[in-house]
């Protein structure tokens, strides 16, 4: 079933991407990064760590561009 909810998560990703605008997609990726908080540690307790971690991987090359400023700003911090 968590399998199943991260291809809804990636369904409903795709469909956003499609429907929103430039302006409305970073309150957007907000809201799916919120809910697929939820969604990995569900994943890691009934599946497993390794399906935990595929999900992080699925959801970090959808929303790259968050984990991309994520990045940046941890580099910035650390220098």
């Amino acid at each position: 079933m968590p399998l199943i909810a991260l291809c809804l998560w990636v369904v409903l990703a795709w469909l956003l991407q499609i429907v929103l605008t430039a302006k409305q997609s970073w309150p957007a990726a907000y809201g799916l990064i919120a809910l697929g908080l939820p969604l990995v540690a569900w994943l890691g307790l009934s599946l497993g760590w390794p399906w935990a971690l595929l999900g992080v991987a699925v959801m970090a090359l959808v929303l790259r561009w968050p984990v991309i400023y994520l990045g940046r700003w941890i580099r910035g911090k650390v220098k």
